[in-house]
């Protein structure tokens, strides 16, 4: 049995969207068995763009149901069946992260009619809903409502099913799994790392995820290329360690990644990141700044995947900042910059301007790729809702990670210090956490 599913929501991203409306066709491989759909009250404001798109308007919501009053009715409709949609991540994530706010976890198995209709029916320019219907002659009513799309969906799933049929595959039966039901079900939907093991009991790979449930399902179904499916075959257990935090699951997995060496992450295996921006201090005073290649455990101010990329990026702080390109070791020549004989340089290569002055600006330019203070912490979630996870900076430079109750971290700074197990800095951690920083503008920060 199939629960074809769609939802409108109020935005793109399940963990900050709700949704708006959900459809729900039940369909048994033959026909349409019942059918259910409802207004949802998101308890937030719809954004314009989004009415206009589906002509779904705040004041229609008002008086519809919020979502903890139709949760059972979606769980009874769902139950034993597989969850169907077109572009299935979207709305199965919208429809998890409604019960992950309820303390429910959702999980079904599903099936996704784009990535399905791309090995079933070959040589469409695009699989988007609208276009794979009017290549098929499948009439869609209310577009990007859900009833409509679902009831089109519904149709483009007999099709699918028909072709699977003449082809005797068997992309429709209940996926048979690699690992046993019962230890799959163990597996918490929740944010961590997690390692695969061969026959032999040895790690041949390491993930990362917001959902580590969802994501080992995917692996264990993953068809799409010849490495992927070398090591589905491969996998004969699973561990997991849940993070809470993001941010610490990147960094764990980072290290993890280079302490186990996993066959199948051999490109995480060493940095991605080949080349820096260094900077140092001439026998003169000024700053120079300079992209090269990275060394063992060199710690530069940023990294850059090739040497070109790091150069476009210096170029353009000498521009914004009026830096000196010989400084910077973008010229060459003897003697003065060329940018000094067309007065674009201000004459720190020759001496004219002052290290004290010309450094302003270098060190305005750098600002931004530092980390904020020299010592901090950062304190993001923890695995359960009493506890924080603690992330410290010192000296400039990664110490570790921990986890520490709720009350300690506000009342104990050093609880704070004294939770903190050690893991080895290095140029990827420095990356990650920037990035971090920098994608995460609410971060809780504690500087020291």
């Amino acid at each position: 049995m199939y629960a074809i599913i769609d939802v409108e929501t109020t935005g793109t991203a399940a963990l900050y969207g709700k949704l708006t409306e959900i459809a729900i066709i039940i369909h048994n491989g033959t026909t349409v068995t019942e059918t259910y759909n409802t207004l949802i009250n998101p308890e937030c404001n719809i954004p314009y763009h989004i009415t206009r798109l589906t002509g779904i308007t705040n004041e229609m919501v008002a008086g519809a149901p919020k979502f903890y009053e139709i949760a059972k009715k979606i769980i009874e409709l769902t139950a034993g069946k597989i969850f169907v949609a077109h572009n299935a991540t979207f709305d199965y994530s919208f429809v998890r992260e409604e019960f992950k706010r309820l303390g429910y976890d959702f999980k079904r198995n599903t099936i996704c009619t784009v990535k399905l209709g791309r090995k079933l029916l070959p040589g469409h320019q695009s699989y988007s809903l609208g276009n794979i219907c009017a290549d098929l002659g499948i009439k869609i009513t209310d577009r990007h409502r859900a009833i409509g799309d679902a009831l089109a969906t519904a149709k483009l799933f007999e099709i699918l099913i028909q072709q699977n049929n003449l082809l005797e595959s068997s992309l429709f039966l209940t996926k048979a799994y690699p690992l046993p039901k019962e230890k799959i079900d163990l597996i918490p939907a929740k944010t961590g790392i997690y390692y695969f093991y061969n026959s032999s009991d040895t790690i041949i790979y390491i993930g990362k995820s917001k959902d580590i449930h969802q994501r080992v399902l995917t692996h264990l179904s993953n068809s799409q290329t010849k490495k992927a499916i070398e090591m589905r075959d491969k996998i004969a257990d699973v561990s997991w360690e849940e993070t809470g935090s993001e941010l610490v699951a990147l960094l764990l997995e980072s290290s993890e990644i280079k302490k186990h060496k996993p066959l199948y992450n051999r490109s995480q295996r060493r940095s991605v990141f080949n080349f820096g921006l260094f900077s140092s201090v001439d026998p003169q005073g000024y700053i120079n700044l300079k992209i090269t290649r990275i060394e063992h455990d060199d710690i530069p101010l940023t990294t850059f995947h090739f040497q070109e990329e790091g150069l476009e990026f210096l170029h353009d702080l000498v521009q914004k900042y009026g830096l000196c390109q010989k400084l910077c070791h973008l010229d060459h020549n003897s003697g003065g910059c060329f940018q000094a004989q067309l007065n674009e340089c201000r004459g720190a290569c020759t001496g004219l301007e002052s290290a004290e002055n010309y450094n302003i600006r270098v060190n305005k330019s750098i600002h931004p790729l530092s980390f904020r203070s020299s010592n901090f912490f950062i304190l993001e979630n923890g695995r359960d809702s009493s506890e924080n996870a603690v992330i410290k900076i010192a000296n400039g430079r990664y110490v570790g990670f921990g986890y520490l109750l709720i009350e300690e971290s506000a009342s104990d700074i050093s609880a704070l210090h004294d939770c903190i197990k050690q893991y080895l800095d290095n140029r990827d951690t420095h990356s990650i956490i920037k990035g971090y920083i920098n994608k995460n503008k609410h971060l809780k920060i504690l500087e020291l």
